[in-house]
């Protein structure tokens, strides 16, 4: 069967299983298999079973980066970009930059290709994940939050970035069957509100901060709200929101 042929046969497969990308997905998968036939239909199985396409190919582009990323990885989100690219604009060209709960690394890497003279860490308490970043040639640190960075960080970090669980736990339920059937439900679930995680990551990023440093954090619905005081508390001003093209809350920016 002809590359043609597979590309065509893959789409209609996908299309029927509900990709909504379907035709660049099988371009994608028959890559991947690299004319092994046998290799291509355990793919498209496995993809029409709902894992996730970057498991199967292995990465995933990012601000127009490739992010590797292993099975078993919560797979970054392409509504992630705009977090990372503000980080970026934030970040100073010598300047230091810590990735909470950095997964795969994505923002780290964007940071780290984009700023190439800046130092950025990054700190993971997956260990699956942590050896994921490290293949994207991330500096990361295995622990929680900032548990194991190290001191010599304290007050000297010009942006922290945190794409922590924030889904509510009685609204994971409304996420996508394959997302629940396959990616790790620890980098999703935010507890009861979902700013449990939120609120630590503010709270923690505070002693790391520069005077004039930045924190920005990925949320959801109506946890901007919650925040506020969090982050007022902690010394935070000139927050701003970041809203996606539907209007709807995206990220909380703030400086300390």
């Amino acid at each position: 069967m002809g590359t043609d042929d597979d590309l065509e046969t893959t789409t209609a497969q996908l299309r029927e299983a509900g990709c909504v990308a379907a035709r660049e997905e099988a371009a994608e998968l028959v890559e991947a298999a690299g004319g092994d036939v046998a290799r291509l239909r355990e793919l498209v199985a496995r993809r029409c079973s709902g894992e996730p396409l970057a498991w199967l190919i292995g990465s995933v582009r990012f601000c127009g980066e490739t992010v590797f990323v292993c099975p078993g990885v919560f797979v970054p989100r392409r509504q992630s970009e705009r977090l990372a690219l503000e980080a970026v604009a934030r970040l100073p060209e010598h300047g230091l930059a810590v990735d909470l709960c950095t997964g795969a690394g994505a923002i780290a890497v964007v940071l780290a290709r984009r700023r190439p003279l800046a130092r950025v860490v990054a700190s993971e308490i997956d260990p699956l994940a942590v050896e994921c970043a490290r293949t994207n040639r991330v500096e990361v640190f295995e622990g929680d939050m900032t548990a194991s960075l190290p001191a010599e960080l304290l007050g000297q970090v010009d942006v922290v970035t945190a794409v922590v669980p924030y889904v509510p736990t009685g609204e994971l339920r409304f996420l996508a069957r394959d997302v629940l059937a396959y990616e790790p439900r620890r980098a999703l679930d935010g507890g009861e509100a979902g700013t449990v995680l939120l609120a630590r990551a503010a709270l923690e990023a505070a002693p790391l901060l520069r005077s004039g440093g930045s924190l920005l954090l990925e949320l959801g619905g109506d946890e901007a709200d919650l925040l506020r005081p969090v982050l007022a508390e902690n010394g935070y001003r000139e927050v701003e929101l970041l809203v996606d093209e539907e209007g709807d809350p995206r990220a909380l920016f703030g400086r300390h």
